[in-house]
């Protein structure tokens, strides 16, 4: 059924202790190059493909195949996978895919995998599994394991339910619903609604409704173990200082008059109120606008927000995990350095200037900027699986970023260390004499600035002159959409260029700390030992170049801008 039929509703439904409405049912810089001609690894220019090192599986992992003393005094983290079935939502996301992987080739001896896709059939299903993940490069090493028994194998451990996380019983016929809450031991939730300026309707339905609904599905399994949900480091919104690793609570350390079934109500409301496009728009609005008034910077973090309040109230003697990442971008190694699904997070930013020649940011130059790779949030995630999956009725959370180590990365590093690599390998020949990147404090010089450059870019382009023009209102048509465009950029990311928060990760170190040595090689998230240089020129920039290229094989000019 249409979320927007499903909207116009109004009955309402007693979530334990809380009420919902049932209608959401359904240039160079010289320094920088000294610092670089140390990195154990040398940028090679390439035209628009990336050197096959990049590309390299990392040697596979040595797995034990029997209990070990070293897995004794550690969390006995390969033991714990050992039979386990697992139920994953998000499945064909970035998180969930390289979370899949691993798994499988930690744990050959895993039990079943099953995963909640939105198809319309089983054939559908199926065919989504096989073109979606059994095809999909990230899984090269269990190809190499496997060899000929490659596909054979996946198709025994992983099994596609039809279903939906914004539907009742998660949109899963009750016989299938049945057979699978006989087997699973942990619940894994890392779908969700994660675009900034998400329709509020959408992203209340799946990241609040849709946690309650995987709550109501984990209370029916006859041996749970755990329900782990992933939800992001941001979900404390505008908050300065130190973000601790606890619980969301409305009324505590959430606003008081926040009341999630007004919240609900509003939305429903909006959806009869308007139609066609403008519904949409409307419902857009109204996310940043609710987000914005309650102290969060959008829509997706501050019904992540709701959602783990909902866990926190809800969840009855379930035990449950939740895992804060930061911004997720590329692997640091697993299963091979550089794997990129989607133009991402960080992206947008160093496209501006790669690929449009826009050298300008709003935001501050020594602001933090919290990257941490996918596959230590995978690793961070399974080692908390196995030191909480003794069925145990508690809550704990786990902030898993770089804020708190001794070296984080700042923004500033992290465009000069862009603008190195884009000069010396270039998205497009006509990129290489690309301008060192400007900070701008306030947003009317962001504004003036890139104009200007708009401006100079159209006189270049259609005259050939280099002089300057004073003002923006000189642009054309699509000039100004442009421009548009980089102020729309510039105010959805400002929050994250002024960033001034630090994460706490005590209790993901000492996660970390409770691992022997053989797990630490096996799972590694020790964020401190990422070298950022080399992490963002020789593996994050060219995952990211090879992810553009697959995606557009011949760049067009208005490509990457009109898509981002």
């Amino acid at each position: 059924m249409a979320i927007t039929t499903l909207l116009a509703t109004s009955n309402v439904v007693k979530l334990d202790t809380t009420s919902f409405f049932s209608s959401f049912s359904g240039k160079t810089n010289h320094f920088l190059s000294r610092r670089l001609s140390h990195t154990k690894r040398r940028v090679q220019v390439t035209s628009c493909c990336y050197r096959e090192t990049w590309l390299k599986a990392v040697t596979p992992l040595t797995m034990p195949v029997t209990e070990t003393s070293s897995d004794s005094t550690g969390l006995g983290i390969v033991r714990f996978l050992k039979g386990k079935s697992y139920f994953i939502t998000g499945a064909t996301g970035f998180l969930g895919k390289v979370l899949i992987e691993k798994l499988l080739r930690a744990s050959p001896d895993i039990g079943k995998i099953f995963l909640l896709m939105n198809s319309k059939d089983q054939e559908s299903a199926n065919q989504r599994l096989f073109d979606e993940i059994i095809s999909s490069d990230l899984f090269k090493l269990l190809k190499q394991t496997h060899e000929s028994s490659y596909e054979n194998f996946m198709k025994s451990k992983l099994i596609p339910v039809i279903g939906n996380i914004g539907e009742d019983n998660l949109g899963i016929e009750s016989e299938t619903l049945d057979k699978i809450t006989e087997e699973v031991d942990v619940i894994i939730n890392s779908a969700g609604r994660t675009t900034f300026n998400d329709r509020y309707d959408y992203a209340l339905n799946v990241n609040v409704l849709g946690t309650n609904r995987l709550l109501s599905f984990g209370r029916q399994c006859k041996k749970l173990k755990l329900f782990l949900h992933i939800s992001t480091a941001y979900v404390t919104g505008k908050k300065e200082g130190t973000v601790l690793e606890t619980p969301l609570c409305i009324g505590e350390n959430m606003p008081s008059d926040l009341n999630i079934e007004s919240e609900m109500k509003l939305a429903s409301e909006a959806v009869r109120k308007f139609h066609g496009s403008q519904q949409s728009k409307k419902l857009k609005e109204l996310g940043i606008q609710r987000a914005q008034s309650y102290g969060w910077e959008n829509p997706y973090t501050f019904t992540k927000a709701m959602g783990e309040s909902v866990i926190h109230s809800n969840r009855g003697d379930l035990p449950v995990v939740i895992i804060r990442p930061s911004c997720m971008e590329s692997s640091y190694k697993e299963p091979f350095p550089g794997w990129l699904q989607g133009i991402r997070m960080t992206a947008p930013l160093i496209l501006s200037n790669g690929k449009d020649k826009i050298p300008d940011l709003l935001g501050d130059s020594q602001s933090t900027c919290d990257v941490i790779p996918v596959d230590m949030v995978v690793n961070a995630t399974i080692a908390a699986m196995a030191k909480h999956g003794s069925g145990v009725s508690d809550l704990n959370l786990y902030n898993v970023s770089s804020t708190s180590n001794p070296n984080p990365l700042r923004f500033r590093e992290l465009m000069d260390l862009s603008h190195q690599y884009l000069c010396e390998s270039p998205l497009r020949e006509t990129s290489k004499d690309l301008e060192r990147m400007k900070f701008h404090s306030s947003l009317e010089s962001f504004i003036f600035s890139v104009s200007k450059t708009i401006a100079k870019q159209e006189r270049q382009m259609h005259n050939g002159e280099e002089g300057e023009v004073e003002s923006h209102t000189t642009l054309s048509i699509k000039g100004m959409r442009k421009l548009n465009y980089f102020v729309s950029l510039a105010t959805t990311y400002q929050s994250y260029l002024f960033f001034q928060t630090r994460f706490d990760d005590t209790n993901t170190r000492s996660l970390f700390q409770e691992m022997s040595m053989e797990e630490r090689k096996m799972f590694e998230f020790d964020g401190k030992c990422i070298d950022w240089e080399d992490y963002i020129i020789n593996v994050h920039l060219p995952g990211l170049k090879r992810e553009i290229f697959r995606k557009y094989p011949i760049l067009k000019e208005s490509d990457l801008r009109d898509n981002y």
